[in-house]
């Protein structure tokens, strides 16, 4: 199966921690294979198997204490 890399934007993060908590829940996703946050630019790639499932990743990052802005 083809992986698919999809950039978002998150607002909100402005730290190393602020990264560790967006990566920790969007890599808990079902076909979540890689998750990179940078605060200094707010954008959070995220690599899945097939499509990645949009509101699932607001959910995550909604749950780690940030919003969610749109893909990049």
């Amino acid at each position: 199966m083809s992986t698919v890399t999809t950039t978002y934007k998150v607002t909100g993060m402005t730290c190393g921690h602020c990264e560790g908590a967006v990566d920790s829940e969007v890599s808990a996703i079902d076909g979540v294979t890689e998750v990179k946050a940078v605060a200094s630019t707010g954008l959070v790639t995220v690599t899945t198997t097939g499509e990645p499932d949009d509101e699932a990743v607001r959910a995550a990052v909604d749950e780690a204490g940030y919003e969610l802005a749109g893909r990049a």
